[in-house]
């Protein structure tokens, strides 16, 4: 079994619900009903091939692996707490989410540009590396794998997808 069975249920009403089961078979999951349940299945599979593709550990995956509880990242509190590698992850995903509601791309150049934007005006320290081109595009591909799994995905079906931080292919880590 991987460090975090992760299940997509699609609704046959158009909502969606994620769980996670750990290896321990303790499991964290959230409904996401309405506008939500068109949103968050897309946001989330992006956020996997994100923390897989950059070998993140600590970030939402990684988190929920560790035994954080799903409800804990919408809690403003919760978001403050998270570790850096986390944040780095939130603001990539936010990257995709917005070329995907713009239908623009952005370049690797403009997503570091906006990340060390964004820690310096939390006074934060910069992420240690840049995205380069073949990361952003590899991002793309994995996560366009995954919106055509869950597309093809009838009302009712899971989509069932493994994250295991040991086997993690990215070159580096965050922090």
């Amino acid at each position: 079994m991987p460090e975090l069975a992760i299940r997509f249920k699609k609704k046959s009403d158009g909502s969606a619900a994620l769980s996670c089961t750990r290896a321990d078979g303790s499991v964290t999951w959230q409904r996401q009903e309405g506008r939500l349940g068109a949103f968050f299945p897309l946001h989330d599979l992006t956020h996997l091939a994100v923390e897989s593709v950059l070998g993140l550990r600590r970030a939402f995956y990684g988190l929920l692996a560790e035994g954080w509880d799903i409800t804990t990242f919408g809690q403003t509190d919760g978001r403050e707490n998270l570790p850096h590698e986390a944040l780095f992850a939130e603001l990539v995903v936010g990257y995709f989410d917005l070329e995907r509601r713009m239908n623009e791309r952005a370049t690797a150049a403009d997503m570091n540009d906006r990340a060390r934007a964004y820690f310096a005006d939390k006074n934060l320290p910069a992420p240690p590396f840049e995205l380069t081109d073949a990361e952003v595009d590899e991002i793309r591909s994995v996560r366009d794998g995954y919106f055509a799994q869950w597309r093809a995905l009838a009302g009712g079906d899971t989509l069932e997808l493994p994250f295991d931080r040991a086997t993690q292919t990215g070159r580096r880590l965050v922090g």
